[in-house]
């Protein structure tokens, strides 16, 4: 597997790409916009590691650029650890995040698992359309319709999410089975990550005319959808 490190600090894009290396990947780097843009169109990386702060454009600006270009996992790195990093992180696609400063164990597992969790989708056939009254979620083409209020674009993420809320629709969906299903078993995401996608994709579904109630917080159990009916 091929990984793309992106950091403008040499000593930890060097501590990094050791450690990934050691566990077995093969590492390209990149200490800036430009040179990751060009390094990843060339390599074709599986996975792309993406610091925030780097010359010539933001880490955000390259996680939005790669998303436009592929659907490969995107785990962004921060010393911040501010909410506002990790939504607008999830709106424009990554998948995982971890906050300096990190040990090269948990860096490790969260690649493994997010690899883990890429291979069967790539090998698996079509999942078609799944339908619950006025709710169609396109897994294919990450869309979510609904009956007379047009198509939103759902992030790969948002998409799991969805997947099985829907297959469980009107019933709790604990938040460990959410999180196990959208980052994988082993490593990769948290329960402030799933509860900053599922507000995420609550403001969306109210932009979008939708009703945003629909996804409901039941406490100290998870999340359920609520089955909307067709009008």
């Amino acid at each position: 597997m091929k990984l793309l490190v992106v950091d403008d600090d040499a000593d930890m894009l060097g501590v990094t790409s050791f450690a990934l290396s050691q566990a077995g990947f093969l590492v390209v780097k990149a200490e800036s916009f430009g040179t990751a843009v060009g390094t990843f169109r060339a390599e074709q990386p599986d996975l792309a590691i993406l610091d925030i702060n780097l010359p010539g454009g933001s880490g955000f600006d390259l996680c939005a650029t790669l998303r436009r270009e592929s659907r490969l996992p995107i785990m962004m790195l921060t010393v911040r650890g501010e909410e506002a990093d990790l939504v607008r992180a999830l709106e424009l696609g990554a998948d995982d995040y971890l906050t300096k400063p990190f040990s090269p164990r948990t860096l490790v597992a969260r690649v493994r698992a997010l690899l883990r969790r890429r291979q069967p989708e790539e090998g698996a056939a079509s999942e078609g359309v799944l339908r619950v009254g006025a709710l169609a979620l396109d897994l294919d083409a990450l869309a979510l319709t609904v009956s007379g209020g047009g198509e939103l674009r759902v992030t790969p993420l948002e998409g799991r999410l969805l997947q099985l809320l829907i297959t469980n629709a009107g019933q709790p969906v604990p938040a460990d089975r959410l999180l196990a299903h959208v980052w994988g078993r082993r490593g990769g995401g948290d329960r402030q990550l799933l509860k900053q996608l599922v507000h995420r994709l609550r403001q969306r579904l109210a932009g979008s005319n939708a009703a945003a109630d629909w996804l409901e917080t039941i406490p100290n159990v998870g999340y359920r959808l609520r089955v909307p009916a067709d009008p």
